[in-house]
């Protein structure tokens, strides 16, 4: 695993070190009041590290410390990622952002719209246009996540086995025709709306590409920018920040059943939120997203 250390004084990158102290000071409150069980921060200025802290543990049972390599979970900052790897496509010609998304996934040719009704009893109409990528890759497509809980069709997403979590041994190609059969929230275009839009994209870019996203990411993205620690799953326990979530007492309690999903290989690769780097691959790709992108282009 990469260890994170201090590549720069503060001062040779016009940062001022007391006032960086102030960041871990402020944030030891949070775990000493049981608000976060730890944290590492980093804080790089002209592409270099200028400060690292870490508090607190990143195993609260087992005792063991956050330390410079732990991994984290970046949940839905995998969303940045899967944008990246459809905008190199995109530059390549693979497709155009006008481009309806039933070109690369034929079962969201007949996309159907929420007119009325409940999640038992819906009323649906047919979309007045197609779902588009550029849809996808502005959420306003219509689609949704079950753990909204704001609207009938989050309902029917929680039903289909879409909350937290999928189906067991759903891979992405099934799950995204799932989501092509049920209602849209709202015309394509109309609104606004947090969605699995980013997952549905990541299957265009597996379809165009004809590799596995997982495989599109190391390839393109990862090794070129060094992420060596980068991926939709660990086999270091060890390393690895357990999950928790905040309990009914306003503290935080462990969640294992969601957090063990990141020690084997997933079947879907959810490209809306599943991978997990050290705090170097997200300075790299943060850094150095330029050398996959050149100035110019």
């Amino acid at each position: 695993m990469s260890e994170l250390k201090i590549e720069a004084d503060p001062a040779e990158v016009g940062l001022d070190a007391d006032r960086l102290e102030r960041i871990g000071r402020h944030f030891r409150a949070y775990v000493d009041d049981g608000r976060l069980p730890g944290w590492l921060i980093t804080v790089t200025r002209r592409g270099r590290r200028a400060y690292v802290a870490a508090h607190g543990s990143r195993d609260l049972e087992a005792g063991c410390p956050v330390e410079t390599d732990t991994l984290w979970r970046i949940c839905s900052m995998t969303k940045p990622i899967t944008t990246v790897a459809a905008m190199m496509l995109h530059e390549e010609g693979g497709f155009e952002l006008t481009d309806p998304v039933s070109s690369f996934i034929p079962s969201f040719r007949d996309a159907r719209v929420f007119d009325a009704g409940s999640d038992l009893k819906t009323v649906t109409v047919p979309a007045t246009e197609p779902v588009r990528i550029w849809h996808l890759l502005t959420h306003t497509s219509g689609l949704t996540y079950g753990f909204h809980r704001a609207h009938p069709v989050d309902a029917m997403y929680r039903a289909a086995g879409f909350e937290w979590d999928w189906p067991a041994g759903m891979d992405l190609a099934q799950a995204c025709d799932v989501w092509a059969g049920l209602p849209l929230l709202f015309q394509p275009g109309a609104e606004w709306n947090y969605s699995v839009s980013t997952e549905v994209l990541g299957r265009v870019v597996e379809v165009v590409s004809g590799q596995r996203l997982d495989e599109f990411f190391a390839e393109r993205i990862f090794r070129p920018l060094g992420m060596t620690d980068t991926a939709f799953w660990t086999g270091d326990a060890a390393q690895l920040a357990a999950l928790y979530t905040r309990g009914a007492d306003g503290r935080v309690a462990r969640l294992d059943a969601l957090g063990a999903l990141a020690l084997k290989p997933p079947t879907l690769l959810a490209g809306g939120g599943g991978l997990l780097p050290d705090a170097g691959g997200l300075k790299a790709l943060a850094i150095d997203i330029r050398t996959l992108f050149p100035i110019g282009t």
